[in-house]
């Protein structure tokens, strides 16, 4: 980015008419929502602003994670939303105030996408698509004067200067500021491959590591007729941690939400266990065995006295075969054996990443001058829930402010 020497002052004579200033430049890289936050807010402060995507088309990953009912946000206190975000939570505080859930839902519902909350307090648009409300987004850039260059990716600095590999050949940029928004490393195709990290010094970057994402399981071949079925009903428990969502049994292993919770604390070496029955004490599980005929058959067992479901029954049998007298330690602790985490390019997000302390409190980088960062890109992980979208955001706000105000 070009110098600049702060403080510098200069006198127009009153007989000189004042040049009208020039126009000031923002590149911003990346599409995804970190990015056109960051875009809009450039454009907002007079900015000429151009988004370079390397994609045929921006937000895919967004429009990606819409298709299963896009999770804005949560609806909740901005102390319990930070909560959700670990180590993390104290880098993140200032951002998330000044744009946190209530902001989110603001946002949404001004871009003409009205909202309801579930009884979980997760966030989403009553449309459950996230393709409505980005193209009224991309309309509101448009008009603003965002300009949009697709199948532009970034290779790197000359010196002062942003090269892009284009369909038209080689381009160079040099903006006033420019801020970087390219992603985590996982989900590849749909753009987010970490491969800005070769452009950035290794001492300014903590090691990518997949985040909210399944566990291979090594599973015999009888469980094959539970593939693709939930896992409800139950709690997951790993390194002190509790986890209610659902899971999916799949042949690769576990997946959904209620193990994506327990992802970095499992993926860090914390043993799984599930308790098939939270609802209930061990003494109760304990009677309720109790009341069985001594030749009951083990099926009847789990079926009738305990209640278990097909799934739930066939979990006990898998992990913890020949089943003992007292089985109710197993059924409220059941040990899972995890073989490891799925590989990161089939993760919804990433750990790791440009290191907070490489950059100010604006998000610049230190070593860079008039260059910021946000989104995924950033070392920052979140659980599922509208927490990795929220600080998207918020994140692509603070560093579209903080770059317009570079410029003042």
């Amino acid at each position: 980015m070009p110098k600049r020497t702060a403080g510098a002052r200069f006198a127009t004579p009153q007989r000189v008419a004042a040049r009208p200033r020039r126009m000031r430049k923002a590149v911003v890289i990346g599409a995804g929502p970190a990015g056109l936050m960051a875009a809009e807010e450039l454009a907002r402060a007079g900015l000429r602003v151009t988004v370079a995507e390397a994609k045929p088309s921006p937000a895919r990953k967004f429009l990606m994670a819409g298709k299963s009912g896009l999770n804005l946000t949560k609806n909740e206190p901005l102390e319990t939303c930070l909560a959700a975000y670990g180590a993390s939570a104290t880098r993140l505080r200032p951002m998330l105030d000044a744009f946190g859930p209530a902001d989110m839902m603001a946002w949404a519902e001004a871009l003409g996408q009205p909202l309801f909350t579930g009884s979980t307090g997760r966030v989403f648009p009553k449309a459950m698509k996230a393709s409505p409300l980005l193209r009224a987004w991309l309309a509101r850039l448009e008009g603003s004067g965002v300009r949009l260059e697709q199948r532009w990716r970034w290779t790197g600095w000359q010196g002062e200067t942003l090269c892009f590999d284009t369909p038209g050949g080689e381009q160079v940029l040099e903006p006033d500021v420019a801020v970087l928004a390219c992603g985590g490393a996982s989900w590849a195709r749909l753009g987010s491959d970490g491969a800005w990290a070769e452009y950035i010094p290794t001492a300014a970057l903590s090691p990518f590591q997949p985040a909210n994402m399944g566990f291979v399981v090594n599973w015999s071949a009888h469980m094959a007729p539970h593939f693709g079925l939930p896992l409800k009903g139950v709690a997951l428990l790993a390194g002190g941690q509790v986890s209610r969502g659902e899971v999916v049994l799949s042949a690769r292993g576990l997946e959904g939400g209620g193990i994506y919770a327990l992802s970095k604390t499992l993926r860090e070496g914390a043993g799984l266990t599930l308790d098939l029955m939270p609802d209930l004490r061990l003494e109760d599980l304990r009677q309720r065995l109790a009341r069985g005929r001594p030749k009951e058959s083990i099926k009847n067992v789990l079926r009738k006295r305990l209640g278990l479901d097909p799934v739930r029954a066939a979990l006990l049998q898998e992990f913890a075969r020949p089943l003992p007298r007292d089985l109710a330690p197993l059924v409220k602790s059941l040990p899972v054996p995890l073989i490891g985490p799925r590989p990161m390019d089939e993760a919804i997000s990433t750990a790791g990443g440009l290191r907070f302390e490489a950059l100010d409190d604006g998000l610049m980088l230190r070593g860079r001058p008039g260059v910021f960062a946000c989104g995924e890109m950033l070392d920052w992980e979140a659980p599922t829930g509208g927490y990795l979208l929220t600080a998207c955001l918020a994140t692509g706000l603070w560093a579209g402010r903080a770059a317009a105000a570079y410029t003042a």
